[in-house]
């Protein structure tokens, strides 16, 4: 598939280059895209960061990184047109006239994205000093990582800095998660087939479940991840963000401010957590030592350079409520944690009983129909449903069974690679495709219902309850849903090598 030829070429800057997530996420997507031919012929990529290095040195770093991390052998041919396409810039981010340099290395006829990969807290002096040396106009595009802040203040504090230079309609708030493939599915899946669409609210569904598990630790990052928790980490963006996707009501077009409004309802009406519910819907944990796939892993205060004092949490459960008519008594369960005994990510939906069991003889309770959706590790959908069992029978009774309908991408789609998130967002930003991009009003409302939670915690100052590293998190999460005669879903899938 070739991009056609009727999209503008741009200048790719990317800011931060030699980090972490550039090494590992941005720079092999941005040879996958090469290696479809998905980038205009005429597209430049220019990396930008501190170190003295000639283009060349910055060529060999670009191809270690992708040899590293891309996940497959280098295609040279691929290699060699994506090679023609690199520049480096050294720049001081915090130093205004350092940015002059890119007077010589960008084209005023192109349009400029610039991708801050980046700590948030100098995205303001990019953007000044982007502005001094008066490169930026209506047709510039600046990428922002999360996390966005550390609460509502500060995101908004940052979303101001980046504002005073940028348009809203100029600004791509990147959640990797609304790149991945099962999360984009979620639109098609809801609106493309009337057997979800005329049945999805709290007439057929009796309740939501999302998780996002993950087997490693804080992976050497405890300075960052002590000050931001799994809240802040996790339920703040991606969580949120699937919930709305789940919940939105149908929106009038495919535009992305049409579709970025129906999430933001989901949010506003999402039940408030406070002082006065929070210990009867949330359950927070951390992890203790233990065993994940067999390895003997420390707890959370044995990590390096842990603070052993530390009540941050490793671990959230949250039972949501959204109010309006669509989801009136149907709870949202979101769960995720680290240590956990394996990666995965899930939205399940559980639909009502059947009222009436005609099948008592040989099924005495029908359970429920369930869709569930991989986000990870294997790709996929799948619905369970009651089956007859085939053969005969003495008694003349029907005999029944759980079946499942599965649709697993890798097994559909057979050798097709199924791309990396970022692949499908860093394509969207350069085609000016905002509709997988977060909006700021959906980042301060997810702050605002956040930031009331973490609020009520920190006055509880009760400690996070431990959990075995390896197992599904604390014994109370299994209560959360328990006493509504509930359990979580844990699921079985395992990757396909």
């Amino acid at each position: 598939m070739v991009v056609d030829n009727s999209y503008e070429p741009c200048d790719f800057v990317l800011f931060g280059t030699m980090g972490d997530l550039s090494r590992r996420k941005l720079l092999p997507s941005l040879y996958q895209l090469e290696k479809a031919e998905l980038i205009h012929p005429d597209t430049m990529i220019i990396g930008v960061a501190r170190q003295e290095m000639t283009v060349d040195e910055y060529v060999d770093e670009v191809k270690a990184n992708i040899i590293k991390f891309g996940g497959s052998d280098l295609c040279e041919e691929t290699w060699s047109r994506l090679k023609a396409r690199l520049d480096y810039v050294c720049v001081d981010m915090k130093d205004v006239d350092s940015y002059k340099q890119f007077d010589e290395h960008v084209d005023p006829s192109r349009t400029m994205v610039c991708y801050l990969a980046t700590p948030p807290s100098i995205y303001g002096d990019i953007c000044r000093g982007l502005h001094g040396c008066k490169i930026i106009d209506s047709s510039v595009r600046v990428v922002l990582e999360k996390p966005i802040g550390h609460d509502l203040e500060s995101s908004k504090i940052i979303n101001n800095q980046v504002a005073e230079f940028f348009d809203e309609k100029q600004i791509y708030r990147i959640d990797h998660y609304l790149g991945k493939e099962t999360v984009l599915n979620l639109v098609a899946l809801r609106f493309a087939n009337s057997i979800f669409a005329t049945n999805w609210d709290h007439n057929c569904i009796d309740h939501v479940q999302i998780s996002v598990a993950e087997s490693v630790g804080i992976e050497g990052r405890w300075g960052y991840f002590d000050d931001a928790g799994q809240m802040r980490d996790m339920v703040q963006n991606h969580l949120l963000q699937i919930l709305s996707l789940v919940a939105m009501e149908p929106p009038t077009t495919l535009d992305a401010d049409n579709i970025r409004d129906e999430k933001l309802k989901v949010l506003k009406a999402l039940r408030p957590i406070n002082a006065s519910n929070v210990n009867d819907v949330t359950v927070r944990g951390q992890y203790t030592s233990g065993f994940v796939k067999g390895e003997e892993v420390p707890g959370y205060l044995e990590e390096e350079d842990a603070n052993t004092q530390s009540k941050t949490e490793t671990f959230v459960a949250i039972k949501a409520e959204i109010d309006n008519w669509r989801w009136a008594g149907v709870p949202f369960y979101l769960r995720t944690g680290k240590r956990m005994p394996t990666k995965v990510s899930e939205v399940v939906i559980y639909f009502k009983r059947q009222p009436h069991n005609l099948f008592g003889d040989s099924f005495k309770n029908l359970p429920p129909n369930k869709l569930v959706i991989r986000l990870q590790p294997d790709e996929g959908v799948e619905i369970t449903v009651m089956n007859k069992v085939p053969g005969l029978t003495s008694s003349g009774s029907m005999d029944l069974q759980k079946s499942k309908l599965n649709l697993s991408l890798s097994e559909a789609f057979g050798d097709e690679r199924i791309p990396d998130a970022y692949e499908k967002l860093l394509l969207e930003v350069m085609l000016g495709n905002q509709a997988l991009f977060v909006r700021r009003d959906e980042i301060e409302q997810a702050w605002n219902w956040v930031d009331s939670i973490l609020e009520a915690w920190k006055n509880t100052n009760e400690p996070p309850e431990p959990y075995q590293a390896g197992t599904w998190g604390p014994v109370d999460s299994i209560g959360l849903l328990a006493r509504a005669n509930r359990s979580w879903y844990e699921s079985k899938q395992v990757k396909k090598k």
